[in-house]
């Protein structure tokens, strides 16, 4: 027998392995850092920093009291600890402010979807009377007298300069570098079987079982199948039905009147980190969240309900190993704080 080694077991074995390095370091680091794309493109860490600037900027509302920071606090998870937020109105909005977190893989956005794109979404609370109050062309002329912004704006997009559009771009690159990644549960995922504690693997396990059919909806990397859907709470706001109007004059209930009352199902990354829940911020601790879809919602009786709402007999024990893998095995150790506005 010969004893050489035939090389393409060797260098398939390599090859393997440095596929699951560069998979393991793109998904895992917690220091990774997100240069996004545009239009398939490199977006330049001079644009997320315009964006960044922008975002925590209150020359962008009317009075110059509110930015996008206001609302999508860093602290609090990139939302806002209250139920409803309040801008240059002082009138609380009609829905909770959504987080931030791993938005780059969104294909809509707001809790009823109405926005195509985040260049698109990170423009629209700012002619909003209630959130910013700054008419676009207003904004525009605003920026256009900053010598900063002048000078940023054009290093940043040589052809244009200061525009909306190009505000909307800049705002949206540094938006999709807030990433919440290499929690424990990554981490066990990827073979490291101490990451998560006895009840949080319980919870784990109580997840993506067809018990709780928890991730049926809160699906894939981000937890999220960014769909809409009727999970029976209280409350008047017709969510998607008010931007898709399939289905309106249907008389029969879910699939077929599915955007009666149906909202994007949020993605639970760093969940602990944005309370209160709910597109109207209607429970303070994820206790209260698991309780109500153990009991199979506030309005089981709700038109257009999903048929995946129904009570789901955890005991207390099971309730609790749920919530701790919400809290523990979603939780990134990327911080986010006031500290990024310098």
């Amino acid at each position: 027998m010969s004893s050489r080694i035939h090389p393409f077991p060797f260098v398939k074995t390599v090859i393997l392995s440095c596929v699951l390095f560069f998979l393991v370091g793109c998904t895992m680091g917690p220091e990774r850092k997100i240069l996004p794309t545009f239009n398939k493109e490199p977006v330049s860490q001079r644009r997320i920093d315009l964006g960044k600037t922008l975002f925590f900027d209150k020359i962008l509302s009317h009075d110059k009291t509110v930015s996008c920071a206001t609302c999508h606090q860093p602290e609090y998870g990139f939302a806002d600890p209250v139920a409803f937020s309040t801008g240059v109105s002082k009138k609380p909005l009609a829905r909770h402010t959504p987080h931030l977190f791993n938005i780059f893989s969104n294909s809509s956005f707001f809790w009823d979807g109405r926005s195509p794109s985040l260049e698109h979404q990170a423009l629209q609370p700012i002619p909003n009377e209630d959130e910013m109050g700054l008419p676009v062309k207003e904004m525009v002329k605003r920026l256009k007298q900053e010598p900063r912004y002048v000078t940023e704006f054009g290093a940043v997009f040589p052809r244009s300069g200061v525009t909306a559009k190009n505000v909307g771009i800049a705002i949206a690159a540094f938006e999709r570098t807030i990433v919440a990644d290499n929690t424990p549960f990554d981490r066990f995922q990827s073979g490291d079987t101490k990451a998560l504690s006895a009840s949080a693997k319980r919870g784990m396990d109580l997840f993506f079982d067809k018990k709780t059919n928890c991730s049926k909806c809160h699906s894939g990397d981000n937890f999220t199948d960014s769909d809409f859907h009727n999970t029976g709470l209280f409350g008047e706001d017709l969510g998607r039905a008010t931007v898709d109007r399939h289905g309106q004059f249907q008389m029969r209930p879910y699939p077929f009147f599915h955007t009666q009352k149906a909202f994007k199902t949020p993605s639970l990354r760093n969940v602990s980190l944005t309370a209160p829940y709910m597109h109207n911020g209607a429970f303070n601790t994820l206790e209260e969240v698991i309780e109500i879809y153990n009991k199979g919602g506030q309005d089981p009786e709700s038109y257009g309900i999903s048929l995946d709402i129904k009570p789901l007999s955890l005991t207390q024990q099971e309730m609790k190993d749920l919530v701790l893998f919400l809290k523990e095995g979603l939780l990134s150790p990327n911080k986010f704080n006031a500290a990024m506005t310098h």
